[in-house]
């Protein structure tokens, strides 16, 4: 199985208490610790503007950033972000953003794609709030505007809600050119969302990646109607990597896993969250398929794998402020699961 990593950047409400002027520092050190690593091939951040679980003041750094900065400061690690909305950026400009990370990086960027959700966010940065099918509608025509910048170099598409007329895309990613990359694709693209009419059919068409419901029922089915797509459009399906997000909270014993779940309570309680939402966070945390010793952990991650879950992107609440979690995993979970 293989492994990525996300990088608290405060979205999660994962750098209260942390200075301003500080937070770059945990940041790049837990991207450094990746990458001087073997288990994780990936580090990732959110592309977000506003805390969950309610928006606050507290600290969010812009995720295409991020990815310029962790990719001057990593050599080893692939850069993603699970996922970038589509419509806060202009799909020729993010096309030509998400190049020049690659060439920043060396060859090592991934893009996650998804068509947006978080509706408080939107309307507050002036994008207002468009139907599901419009959203969706328009995830579609920016993955074949960034197919065409990756691997012609140009895009022209005139669209019910993109249009472009020869946009340059000068350098080209190194991935598909110098470097190996994706072949449909040249960087490779992950659709992100388990919607079963559009997104589903969409990432058949488009993804190299695929990331949803990382449950064993909910992955089953998803898994099940991406195949029928897949079958539909002739695509082979498995082709398509299928990967899933796990907030990991781990422990010796049960008891350390009570104490992490109360730090990360205890975190939104100090960024203001209410002591009901707190309450309700932990729980539903608790319940999460990650949770637990590593052994129970090993288990179920064999399970999803068994399953066809094969890349699996790991998130530690605790991460900025304390890297045990993180270094128990990679010494009892990972070897367990080596490819």
């Amino acid at each position: 199985m293989r492994f990525g990593m996300f990088v608290p950047q405060g979205w999660r409400m994962d750098l209260v208490g942390i200075e301003p002027a500080q937070q770059w520092e945990a940041m790049v050190n837990l991207a450094k610790h990746a990458d001087d690593g073997d288990v994780f091939e990936s580090i990732w951040v959110y592309d977000h503007f506003h805390t969950v679980p309610d928006p606050s003041r507290e600290a969010t750094h812009e995720a295409w950033t991020l990815m310029a900065a962790f990719a001057a400061a990593t050599s080893r690690v692939r850069l993603g972000q699970m996922c970038t909305c589509m419509a806060y950026r202009n799909p020729a400009y993010l096309a030509k953003v998400a190049a020049t990370v690659d060439v920043i990086s060396g060859g090592r960027t991934e893009m996650g794609i998804g068509a947006g959700w978080y509706e408080h966010e939107w309307r507050a940065y002036g994008h207002g709030f468009p139907r599901a099918g419009e959203r969706l509608g328009a995830l579609r025509e920016g993955v074949q505007i960034f197919r065409d910048m990756w691997t012609k170099g140009e895009a022209t598409l005139d669209g019910t809600y993109y249009q472009v007329d020869g946009a340059i895309c000068a350098p080209r990613p190194l991935q598909g050119t110098s470097r190996p990359g994706s072949e449909a694709n040249g960087i490779p693209m992950w659709i992100a969302g388990g919607g079963e009419k559009v997104t589903l059919k969409i990432a058949a068409q488009y993804a190299d990646y695929t990331n949803f419901d990382g449950g064993a029922e909910g992955f089953d089915h998803k898994s099940k109607v991406l195949k029928g797509h897949c079958d539909d459009l002739g695509r082979d399906f498995g082709s398509i990597v299928r990967s899933a997000d796990y907030n990991v909270v781990i422990g010796e014993t049960e008891a350390d896993v009570e104490d992490r779940l109360r730090f990360n309570g205890e975190l939104l309680r100090r960024g203001g969250v209410s002591d009901a939402k707190v309450e309700h966070h932990v729980e539903n945390l608790r319940r999460q398929p990650a949770v637990g010793t590593p052994e129970q952990i090993v288990e179920m991650l064999k399970d999803m794998e068994s399953r066809g879950m094969t890349y699996a992107i790991m998130y530690f609440g605790e991460a900025a402020y304390d890297r045990s979690g993180i270094e128990l995993f990679e010494e009892k979970v990972a070897p367990e699961l080596a490819s």
